[in-house]
C-alpha cells in the first residue's frame, strides 16, 4: 500500500468516541510489546508515527489512524503484561 496521507484522528476509551464514518477498520491486536505500533508504522511508511516503547503496556487507548481517507488502522492496547492498576484498566475495558 502506498500511503501518502495518514492522521491520528482520535484516541478513544469509550465506544461513543469511535469514528462514525463507516470506513473499514483494521485492528492490530496482540500481547503487550509484540510490535503492534511498529507494524502500523511499517504499513503507513512512517518511522515513529504510532508511538512505540520498550516498556509493555504503554498503549492504553484505541488509537484510530485515518489512512488515505478510506480506512482506519486501529492500534489496540496489548493484553497480558502491563504495569497498570486494575482500576485504570477498568476505564478502558469497562466490562472486564
Amino acid at each position: 500500500m502506498d500511503v501518502h496521507e495518514v492522521e491520528l484522528v482520535m484516541s478513544a476509551v469509550k465506544e461513543a468516541q469511535y469514528p462514525d464514518t463507516g470506513w473499514p477498520e483494521v485492528a492490530f491486536v496482540g500481547r503487550s510489546n509484540v510490535g503492534k505500533s511498529s507494524m502500523t508504522n511499517v504499513l503507513i511508511n512512517r518511522k515513529n508515527y504510532a508511538h512505540t516503547s520498550s516498556q509493555p503496556g504503554k498503549t492504553q487507548t484505541l488509537n484510530f489512524y485515518d489512512v488515505e481517507h478510506k480506512l482506519y488502522f486501529v492500534d489496540v492496547p496489548g493484553y497480558g503484561y502491563a504495569k497498570v492498576s486494575k482500576k485504570t484498566t477498568g476505564t478502558i475495558w469497562p466490562n472486564d
